[in-house]
């Protein structure tokens, strides 16, 4: 936990039994899945984010490998960028599946974080070799410079704070859906599918070094792993209706997938 602040002071943590404790006595506790809750607004993160069941539909997409593809491609950025021991950053890492997979092919120091509290209880669950912890994107309590890699894979970006924690020789990995990301689903759902522009984000104070194009095509049998795409999209929320009966009528789904790894560093 060394790389971690109290989101109240801002003072350096020890580590006392099952509790982190700061010099000025602020105490937060660890859950029996291994995470700490360090989220200050509001009294927690069970109403942040996904609920239960679309956090265990996503946990249950991803450990099928549909998105192995593009671990692997974060995985070839921490094999480039960091050495054994540096520290990696989940950002919004959801229910652990990124960060549970690299922590199985490289030696580094890992931790990651979400605004659910439903996502980080799945990830504590994977015990894996990661510190988790719910915060908030916007006000991230990890200390200054101190994070070699951090990657951000369809979340809000956030530049100050991002570029904030970097070391810095640190980089930020983040991903953008490529031109055709999941077409194939949206031939199901909308009568006139689009393609995505692969705009990069808003990075005042981060120099773009690197882009990385990573596509696959994947094939989903049934209507679980179909609906657990779905809703792992923001069509979910703007779907017309006889779009949705479109899909719910399918037993098996083809799409492409494709990704943009944009990759910074600090200006």
């Amino acid at each position: 936990m060394k790389l971690l602040k109290c989101p109240i002071c801002g003072a350096d943590f020890s580590l006392i039994d099952k509790t982190l404790k700061c010099e000025n006595n602020h105490c937060f506790d660890f859950a029996k899945e291994g995470y700490v809750n360090l989220l200050l607004s509001g009294k927690s993160g069970d109403d942040r984010g996904d609920n239960k069941e679309m956090a265990r539909s996503r946990r249950d997409f991803l450990n099928s490998g549909y998105y192995a593809v593009l671990a692997d491609a974060v995985g070839e950025c921490v094999k480039k960028y960091t050495a054994e021991g540096d520290s990696v950053l989940d950002i919004c890492c959801g229910e652990g599946y990124y960060t549970d997979y690299l922590s199985k092919r490289f030696q580094r120091d890992y931790y990651g974080f979400d605004i659910s509290k439903n996502m980080v209880r799945l990830a504590g669950k994977r015990k894996c070799e990661a510190s988790f912890f719910v915060a908030n994107i916007s006000s991230i309590p990890v200390k200054s410079s101190s994070v070699k890699l951090a990657f951000h894979l369809f979340a809000p970006f956030h530049a100050a704070e991002f570029g904030r924690i970097l070391a810095d020789d640190g980089v930020l990995v983040t991903a953008v859906p490529g031109k055709n990301h999941l077409y194939g689903l949206k031939s199901v759902l909308y009568n006139t599918p689009y393609t995505n522009d692969e705009k990069p984000p808003k990075a005042d104070g981060l120099t773009l070094i690197d882009k990385v194009r990573v596509k696959s095509e994947v094939t989903l049998n049934g209507q679980q792993d179909i609906n657990a795409l779905f809703q792992m999209t923001p069509y979910y929320y703007h779907t017309p209706s006889e779009g949705m009966s479109r899909l719910e009528a399918l037993d098996t789904l083809t799409t492409e997938i494709e990704f943009i790894l944009y990759i910074y560093k600090k200006a």
